[in-house]
């Protein structure tokens, strides 16, 4: 049971409601069974004992640590403030933190090894998560009654006693337990919640323990960052010690404490101009070297949550190393091993989380930053057309497309596609949405003066998205979210860059809007409806509603006046009606997937699912009745007569316009008639 993480939670949850009954009596008859116990293990520590006794010894103390934990963060669930029941919970506390100070003594150390005593280390993590969450935070007294047992009995007066003793137990087992992925990741997670708490991350800053990590923190000192199977506990570590570290952002901390990295990308980067070839760089560097690097940069990067501390890294790794990581990425293109840091990186680098990439108006980092995410994206999308694209199709690989929808090539399936191609893809697509939306990036200039970062990295990404067939596209997730949510950056943004493309890739894009309009995931559904308000505004703005007799903008399509001048429409106008005129289902296959959505499912963001369906009506005009009478036809002839009924109402007082107001009109109308038909439904 000790391994079955569910049914070891199930027993221990019941535990505090039944020992706080009668407090008094059930920590003493705890404790007595501990106190033997833990008295023959110090004696464990100083002369031999045989090894299935100290086997039995451990599982017994493992199931008495996890004991004590669970009653004392049940003080949480019983909400209970007694002084009494406080002294008790230090009696037990008192006995577990006895017992974390005698087993990494002694003939214990040789013990490492063996599962049972993994076993208890474990539950030493899950006491001191449970004694963190009650008696270490903002809320929690000094002079609660636990402190005062602690301190009567061990000499641990205070929170920074306790957390010095926590440290200590946690760089231990970083030290010692390199090749065990579960205590290195469950040590951490304690670590990151404690630097995590306000109070708790300041009390660690003052000892002297965090200090000396912050300058020897690694692979030297711990081993477990060696690790092949801690790669992604590197990131956390990493992470945070810097969030440590920027608790006090002075630029000279900074230096010293990526010093060590520092040097390793120095290093890295006479390698690369050594190399003559990619291949000559592979046998040079280790591949788990390079690997391991862009995991512990990517926790660092994570940890920069302010302009001043993200300007740090920004200025150590611009533009100075940039070149090196892109060599990089060309060297070991083929290898997700190191692909997937590097890419996982970068889309970090490039995130605008709580603003933290906000530059002087006269700076150009974000452009410059922004050519460095294009540079990535163009290079590993040449590396997959190098490889080869499965299931690829002709123009780019493209899925097969119809004027109704698509039909894939066949889905590929399975981890390995998605490990080898895929994960890749989505890093990719990641990176360049958050490129996009970070608002630090005039993308105009760029057309400007002559620069083709810009479109080459949408054509990259296109490409990538294209060799994907959409089965695949849609099954896999992560993927789907990455690329929904760059469509509606593209949509938002460049809808004209959408609309210029080929016919066959604007229909797959159209075609996979309405797959992502139909998905459970509401953040997929509402990027697709974004995505598509926003292309469906950009026609009926630029070709339909000239053709309506409503312009909206200065001029149609046959240039005749409007507004307040005559100007050319914009780039992808003329391409959008080509593609519409060719597959007019397009948009009316929308508004009818939209329609079907919002009146006949359950849908928790009909508010976004309703913005888009204005703009398709406008744009498809006299087949709107023709998709309303489909509707209406759909349903049990006993409902027909109602919902005919509710959608002569939906154009109410609404114009055709898609002027905010009109919109929200439409939406309001939207609402009240989906109410009034599922409340008679």
């Amino acid at each position: 049971m000790l391994d079955t993480e569910d049914a070891l939670a199930e027993q221990l949850d019941a535990l505090p409601y039944l020992m706080r009954y009668q407090y008094d009596r059930s920590a003493q008859y705890l404790t007595s069974i501990m106190d033997p116990t833990i008295e023959y293990f110090k004696q464990a520590s100083q002369q031999p004992f045989p090894g299935p006794q100290l086997s039995l010894m451990e599982g017994q103390l493992t199931w008495l640590v996890y004991i004590a934990g669970a009653v004392i963060k049940g003080r949480l669930a019983t909400s209970t403030n007694a002084d009494s029941q406080e002294t008790l919970d230090g009696d037990l506390a008192s006995r577990v933190f006895a017992l974390l100070r005698v087993a990494d003594e002694g003939l214990h150390t040789s013990r490492y090894g063996e599962r049972s005593r993994q076993r208890l280390d474990v539950a030493f993590l899950h006491f001191l998560q449970c004694f963190r969450k009650v008696y270490i935070g903002e809320q929690v007294m000094h002079s609660s009654k636990v402190y005062t047992r602690l301190a009567e009995r061990l000499g641990l007066e205070d929170h920074s006693a306790i957390l010095s003793v926590m440290l200590s137990k946690i760089g231990t087992n970083l030290r010692v337990y390199g090749a065990s992925e579960e205590l290195v990741h469950l040590s951490l997670v304690l670590f990151q919640e404690l630097a995590a708490g306000y109070m708790s991350g300041k009390l660690l800053m003052k000892l002297d323990a965090v200090s000396q990590l912050l300058v020897a923190h690694t692979s030297e000192h711990y081993a477990f960052l060696d690790a092949p199977g801690n790669g992604r506990n590197r990131t956390t570590y990493y992470a945070t010690l810097a969030r440590l570290l920027f608790m006090e952002d002075t630029p000279g901390r900074f230096r010293a404490f990526v010093m060590p990295l520092h040097q390793v990308l120095l290093q890295l980067g006479q390698a690369v101009a050594a190399a003559p070839t990619a291949a000559a760089l592979r046998q040079t560097v280790p591949v788990a070297r390079v690997a391991g690097l862009f995991r512990d940069l990517r926790g660092i990067a994570s940890a920069t949550a302010t302009r001043r501390t993200y300007g740090f890294m920004f200025e150590w790794l611009y533009p100075q190393h940039m070149p090196t990581m892109l060599k990089c990425l060309e060297a070991w293109a083929d290898m997700p091993a190191l692909t997937t840091p590097l890419l996982k990186f970068m889309a970090e680098f490039c995130f605008n989380k709580s603003q933290r990439l906000t530059f002087d108006s006269s700076s150009p980092n974000g452009i410059l930053l922004f050519r460095e995410v294009s540079k990535v994206v163009v290079t590993y999308a040449n590396s997959l057309a190098l490889t080869g694209l499965p299931n690829a199709g002709a123009s780019g690989g493209a899925t097969t497309t119809t004027a109704g929808g698509t039909a894939g090539t066949g889905a590929t399936g399975g981890s390995a596609v998605y490990d080898t191609r895929y994960k890749g893809i989505w890093v990719c697509l990641l990176a360049l949405a958050r490129a996009m939306s970070g608002n630090y990036v005039n993308f105009g200039v760029f057309e400007l003066y002559g620069d083709p970062a810009l479109k080459d990295a949408f054509d990259s990404a296109l490409r990538m998205v294209l060799s994907v067939p959409l089965v695949d596209l849609l099954a896999f997730r992560k993927l789907a979210k990455a690329y929904f949510a760059l469509m509606e950056v593209l949509a938002a943004g460049h809808a004209n860059v959408v609309a210029a493309q080929d016919t066959r890739t604007f229909v797959f894009l159209m075609s996979s809007l309405e797959m992502g309009l139909k998905s459970l995931d509401v953040s997929v559904s509402s990027s697709c409806a974004s995505a598509v308000d926003n292309l469906a505004s950009f026609f009926w703005r630029h070709v339909a509603s000239a053709a309506a007799g409503h312009p909206e903008t200065s001029v149609g399509l046959s240039g005749g006046p409007g507004g307040l001048g005559s100007s050319a429409p914009p780039h992808g106008a003329q391409q959008m009606a080509q593609h519409v005129a060719q597959h007019p289902n397009i948009f009316p296959e929308l508004l009818r997937t939209l329609f079907e959505i919002v009146l006949f499912e359950e849908c928790s963001n009909q508010w976004s699912l309703s913005r888009p369906m204005l703009a398709l009506v406008l744009i498809n005009g006299p087949m709107y009745n023709d998709i309303k009478a489909g509707l209406i036809t759909s349903q049990p002839p006993e409902r027909q007569a109602h919902l005919a009924a509710c959608l002569n109402k939906l154009m109410v007082d609404v114009a055709p316009s898609l002027d905010p107001k009109n919109k929200d009109r439409f939406t309001q109308n939207l609402t009240v008639l989906r109410h009034e038909y599922r409340a008679k439904a």
